[in-house]
């Protein structure tokens, strides 16, 4: 893998990272697993944006790279959601179980949702551009 590549990846992971842990700090005092559920939510709007807006723009390697798998990855966070769900099993069950279906449903809607911002916003950006896919 080229280095710019890695050291886009880590530049991002590191501001996914850094934004999770400062939201999880900010939310903490809710004694819920709210910043986890925010995390995931808009890191999947975000990435599905990405991925819609990235079908009309094709951009560089390293920077779908820092953006997706670096920002995105470093924001989102399955093994937490994993592990607040089972916390939360050990209080209330239906927490737990709302928890998780608005976790994992608002996760998929928030994608396909950026998708389709990210795409609309693709296709201006190429039209103006003098060109689309």
């Amino acid at each position: 893998m080229k280095m710019n590549n890695i050291i886009a990846i880590g530049v991002g992971a590191i501001a996914g990272t850094y934004a999770r842990y400062q939201l999880n700090i900010t939310l903490l005092f809710t004694g819920y697993p709210l910043g986890t559920l925010i995390e995931n939510i808009a890191g999947s709007f975000l990435l599905g944006g990405l991925t819609g807006f990235f079908t009309y723009q094709v951009p560089k390697e390293w920077l779908k790279l820092g953006l997706g798998v670096g920002l995105c990855g470093g924001f989102t966070t399955f093994s937490t959601f994993a592990s607040d769900s089972v916390s939360l099993f050990s209080h209330d069950i239906i927490i737990a179980g709302l928890y998780m279906i608005v976790s994992l449903l608002g996760g998929i809607f928030a994608a396909l949702a950026g998708y389709l911002v990210g795409e609309k916003i693709g296709d201006a950006s190429a039209r103006t551009q003098g060109g689309s896919r």
